[in-house]
């Protein structure tokens, strides 16, 4: 069988892209599985109520650390710039320790 140069070219884009198409995917499940430096664990997760805020949540998840320090874990785990939280809310919890 013969290819042509546009048919050689076509079967090398192919190639190309099938790589790397491969090679994105790999990467992102990697680098998801993979806490980054300095960002605590993720543990479960909890649907914010009425009436809650983070020091609430906090100190119900882990009784025995300092909610200021579960809070701090909470805002880096779900990139919150501020403290405000509003109902129906879905946060990650760091793990209990």
């Amino acid at each position: 069988m013969r290819l042509t140069r546009r048919g050689r070219a076509a079967v090398l884009g192919f190639f190309l892209v099938v790589n790397t198409t491969c090679g994105i995917l790999l990467a992102s499940a990697s680098r998801a599985a993979d806490p980054a430096p300095g960002v605590p664990a993720a543990g479960p997760t909890a649907v914010v109520g009425p009436h809650d805020t983070l020091w609430s949540i906090a100190s119900r998840h882990d009784p025995g650390r300092s909610p200021a320090a579960v809070v701090a874990d909470i805002r880096r785990l779900n990139d919150l710039s501020g403290s405000v939280v509003h109902p129906g809310e879905s946060l990650l919890l760091p793990r209990a320790e």
